[in-house]
């Protein structure tokens, strides 16, 4: 398991290149502008980046050498241009790997699992997350509170792997929505209840939180206890 930021600003390319590293059990985190993808490097280091070059808000080599100047993780380049000046140029501008689009999940996973392996770290960890007394195990789909077995949905479990993944984060909904639900739009409401229905299983609720914490106008967080 890696964690993987996606930097792509079409919802529905991003959430099937998020889905397509998910199902490889990936940690995936994702933005939609250069400057939001840059923060998320700041705020938590990935140990893999995916570049989209037709940013809406910076150029794409300019939003890579900004990258460069606070990671050294690799970063895989998807660009619609296939002039060999222009490959050169981001390669020597700090990309490690690109993709030509169109191109296919399979290839996509393919490519982060072959730089990971170059990078030495395709078989640092075990595909699990742990937060406090909170464990997920991302390849047998099983989550235990303090050693006890949680009966969850499978989309109870996505949402949970999704915001564990992402300790003391605030994840707002419509980031949820696109990447666990996997839709571009909908109801902020069906969030709601499956994080109602996460929190009975997690033995807390909205005015005694423990793990889930929803912060008010802007989406839902999960933390150590505190």
């Amino acid at each position: 398991m890696a964690r993987v930021l996606i930097v792509e600003d079409d919802p529905y390319v991003r959430s099937a290149m998020a889905a397509e590293l998910t199902k490889r059990s990936h940690a995936v985190r994702t933005a939609g502008t250069a400057l939001d993808g840059i923060r998320e490097v700041s705020h938590d280091a990935p140990d893999v980046i995916v570049l989209d070059l037709g940013l809406p808000d910076l150029d794409g080599g300019q939003a890579l050498k900004m990258i460069r100047a606070i990671s050294a993780a690799p970063v895989i380049v998807a660009t619609a241009r296939d002039d060999e000046s222009d490959i050169i140029r981001l390669l020597n501008d700090g990309a490690d790997d690109y993709v030509v689009k169109p191109f296919s999940g399979e290839h996509l996973a393919a490519r982060v699992t072959a730089l990971l392996r170059r990078a030495g770290q395709a078989t640092v960890s075990a595909p699990c997350i742990a937060v406090a007394g909170l464990r997920i195990d991302l390849s047998r789909r099983e989550a235990l509170l303090d050693g006890r077995l949680l009966e969850l949905s499978r989309r109870e479990f996505d949402l949970l792997a999704y915001l564990a993944a992402r300790p003391g984060a605030v994840v707002s909904r419509r980031e949820l929505l696109t990447e666990v639900w996997q839709q571009a739009y909908g109801d902020d409401q069906t969030i709601d209840v499956h994080v109602s229905w996460l929190r009975r299983k997690l033995g807390e609720t909205a005015a005694q939180p423990r793990y889930l914490h929803t912060v008010r106008g802007v989406g839902v967080m999960l933390d150590e206890p505190r």
